[in-house]
């Protein structure tokens, strides 16, 4: 019975930092939580509380490294 309750303990204590990490992965991606993508956007990761990452997709051609190596 006391390792059950252990093992309880353990799991709720990495819920916080299970939920960090997925919105942390979404700014690394450049992306913001949401609870649908729009018709010009990605879902590329999942968030916190049933949220999906969306980045905006960039129009071919473009790319904002060549923009700034012209500058």
């Amino acid at each position: 019975m006391k390792i059950l309750f252990f093992l309880f303990a353990l799991l709720l204590s990495l819920v916080p930092a299970k939920n960090a990490f997925l919105d942390e992965k979404c700014s690394r991606l450049d992306g913001r939580c949401k609870a649908s993508c729009q018709k010009n956007e990605e879902l590329v990761a999942f968030c916190q509380k049933f949220l999906k990452c969306c980045v905006t997709l960039e129009p071919c051609g473009w790319n904002k490294t060549h923009d700034l190596l012209e500058d």
